[in-house]
């Protein structure tokens, strides 16, 4: 069986370092917001080139919290792409405002920016960018827009962790950026954990407060708060593998260059362009058969996923507000995309099979 995905392979070679070091923090006795948060905050906030990070619970919170440091008057009506993970969207619904939904481009499936403009209103307070797959948006156009109107970017980076646009990283385009390190993502903890990036010290401090309860001090408290916070656990162990992460991108790259060097023409590939440092996050074609494919695939013994099967306008949660919306291209999209393997616990001989394999159907 070549899976999907397998977390324990994965995780492996970080083991026995993560048990000698999680000895340590038991013996020390401090299990909220201490040292392994500090040190995990200060480091990636460097590997991602930015002055701040502040470690939340989830990727989820991570948008949510920086949507709510911004204080938009309420209702404002923030973009965000069509065919996104529904997280995104969520995240503008739970801080109060309203997600104004732009169709992506067919071709990087990320947001259109020859589209937004024609989706402003003077409720527009912010756009959400989501680099989908580990493939940054095209950041120039969408810049001027933000410039042009005064507009916030909030970068959704969940997918994006080291992935470049004309040599800027993800995550230092918006005056906010949130990451995941759900499991299966390129840089994944052993559970949910997240973070939210920025230059701001000023938001950085918003942020800090908001996560705990809306205090600096225990029992002070200065805003109206969540708890939202980055467990030590999770930050210990994202923290020993932080140091591989460009090293999993780049294994994760040389698979992918061999599904784009030899799969045969039936299968729409992800476009490639040397603006872009794609990291592959999830490596995607798109087929008119894709559930045929699917099984057909999985009868060889070779995982797939859809990333994702519905999209977000067919969604039941979003019935109240999107059901009379059309979206034809995230459509299109969704019910043409398969996810192949294409993890850091796959060897160059596994890709092999899965290329003979779909080259076979």
């Amino acid at each position: 069986m070549i899976p999907y995905d397998n977390l324990s392979k994965v995780n492996e070679p970080y083991s026995l370092i993560f048990q000698s070091r999680f000895n340590k923090f038991l013996e020390k006795g401090w299990y909220v917001l201490g040292d392994e948060v500090k040190k995990f905050q200060e480091d990636f906030a460097r590997y991602n080139q930015m002055n701040y990070c502040v470690g939340v619970a989830n990727g989820l919170d991570a948008l949510i919290l920086a949507i709510w440091a911004l204080h938009l008057p309420k209702g404002s009506e923030i973009i965000v792409p069509s065919n996104t993970y529904i997280a995104s969207i969520i995240s503008i619904i739970h801080a109060g405002h309203k997600p104004v939904l732009v169709e992506p481009d067919i071709t990087t499936y990320n947001i259109d920016p020859t589209k937004i403009e024609a989706a402003i209103t003077p409720k527009t307070k912010a756009i959400m960018v989501v680099h989908l797959y580990g493939k940054c948006c095209e950041m120039d156009p969408i810049l001027e827009i933000a410039d042009k109107h005064g507009f916030h970017i909030i970068e959704d980076c969940a997918q994006s962790h080291g992935a470049k646009y004309k040599g800027r990283m993800a995550g230092t385009f918006g005056i906010m950026s949130g990451f995941s390190f759900y499991p299966s993502k390129s840089l994944g903890a052993l559970g949910d954990a997240g973070a939210v990036v920025t230059n701001d010290p000023v938001l950085c401090e918003e942020l800090k407060m908001i996560r705990n309860y809306g205090s600096h001090g225990k029992y002070y408290n200065e805003v109206v708060g969540y708890n939202s916070r980055l467990d030590e656990v999770q930050a210990l162990f994202l923290e020993i593998k932080l140091p591989y992460l460009d090293k999993i991108n780049e294994h994760k790259r040389k698979l992918a260059s061999m599904y784009l060097e030899q799969l045969k023409d039936d299968f729409i590939l992800p476009v490639v362009h040397p603006d872009y440092f794609d990291v592959y996050h999830i490596f995607n074609i798109r087929h008119p058969r894709r559930d045929a494919l699917k099984e057909y695939l999985l009868k060889l013994n070779i995982g797939t996923e859809i990333h994702y099967p519905v999209a977000p306008n067919k969604q039941k949660a979003m019935a109240h507000l999107l059901a009379k919306s059309s979206f034809p291209i995230a459509e299109e999209i969704h019910a043409t995309t398969l996810s192949l393997p294409c993890s850091s616990c796959h060897s160059e001989s596994d890709i092999q099979m899965v290329i003979e394999a779909l080259n076979a159907f």
